[in-house]
């Protein structure tokens, strides 16, 4: 098959977003179609939430949103020789994006997820909740890691990690991940992943993460994250770290220009009260603001703040027992054994 035959033909994420476009009436019809290729364990993906949470934002209704997860971590995958040393590996990795996404970090990993299915599942069982609490799921997951250092990647540590999340059934949540529909979806994502156009192939440019295909086994597969727009005016890949213009631009030139470059803003506490927890770098782009709410709990990490809504800090409160208890006899030198 010939590179413009892989264009022409229509993948899946162009298939799911047609599906569901074409069931929504006419007059509530998004634009455009976004396919964000991503997982709960991905600094860059971590790093890039107050773009695409702007994008959101700014893109409203007029936009179809599917997540797809690329599994960066799988249950197959060798154990690491030494856990410990690969707990601190990626700790450095972390460190090292964070210096170009300014994004909060935890102080210290204290594991290497086992793998970032399980949480991967979760994110895609939670989306039968509506898509408002599934974004809020996966904000948690990607927290576990990033802010608590302490991955969510076993049932019980993404129960606690999940409590308290505003509509969510965590009883329905758990069942459901657990379900043969659920794990179906997400090896789908698998492989779509593992099925990047041929744009992304051999892809360089500047910056630290341009978002070219990577190597993965005997596959390559999209860099992540990476988001496809697809609508009238055909499809824009927006691989990598990119600013917010980039992905503006693609959503309108997806649209068929049919879209405003204008990106939305809220005041500071408008923001808050709608995602319940900003990091810095989202405080200034999503409200311009550089001081938080008066009211936002603060959270300290190992990089800057995390601002939380008064109800959010309450309820991960109270699920900081299972939090706690997860990591349970883990010194700050040890993670548990067979993590990679």
């Amino acid at each position: 098959m010939t590179p413009d035959e892989v264009i022409r033909e229509t993948p899946e994420s162009v298939r799911v977003a047609s599906d569901t476009i074409r069931a929504t009436p006419r007059a509530d019809r998004p634009l455009v179609s976004v396919t964000e290729f991503t997982d709960p364990a991905c600094p860059w993906a971590w790093g890039s939430e107050p773009v695409f949470r702007l994008l959101r934002l700014t893109l409203g209704s007029r936009a179809h949103w599917r997540p797809v997860f690329g599994i960066l971590f799988d249950e197959d995958d060798d154990p690491a020789p030494d856990p410990a040393a690969e707990a601190r590996w990626y700790e450095r990795f972390i460190r090292e994006v964070t210096v170009h996404t300014d994004a909060p970090c935890a102080p210290r990993l204290r594991w290497l997820t086992r793998s970032s299915l399980p949480a991967s599942l979760a994110a895609k069982a939670a989306g039968s909740q509506g898509p408002e609490v599934a974004e809020r799921v996966l904000r948690r997951l990607r927290e576990s890691t990033f802010v608590l250092g302490a991955p969510a990647d076993t049932p019980d540590g993404i129960r606690g990690v999940v409590r308290g999340v505003p509509g969510l059934d965590s009883d329905r949540l758990l069942r459901e991940l657990a379900a043969r529909e659920t794990r179906d979806a997400v090896r789908a994502d698998w492989a779509e992943t593992r099925r990047p156009i041929p744009e992304v192939l051999g892809l360089e440019g500047p910056g630290p993460h341009p978002g070219g295909a990577k190597e993965a086994g005997d596959h390559r597969r999209y860099a992540l994250p990476t988001l496809l727009f697809d609508g009238p005016g055909g499809r824009v890949c927006v691989p990598g770290w990119q600013p917010p213009e980039t992905y503006l631009e693609a959503a309108r030139t997806a649209a068929g220009d049919r879209l405003p470059l204008t990106p939305v803003r809220l005041p500071a506490a408008a923001a808050l009260e709608r995602w319940r927890s900003l990091t810095g770098p989202e405080l200034a782009l999503l409200t311009e603001e550089s001081t938080a709410p008066a009211e936002a709990v603060r959270v300290d990490t190992g990089h800057g703040p995390l601002w939380l809504h008064p109800d959010e800090a309450h309820a991960r409160e109270q699920s900081s027992f299972a939090v706690k208890a997860q990591v349970a006899g883990v010194s700050d030198d040890e993670t548990p054994r067979g993590v990679h």
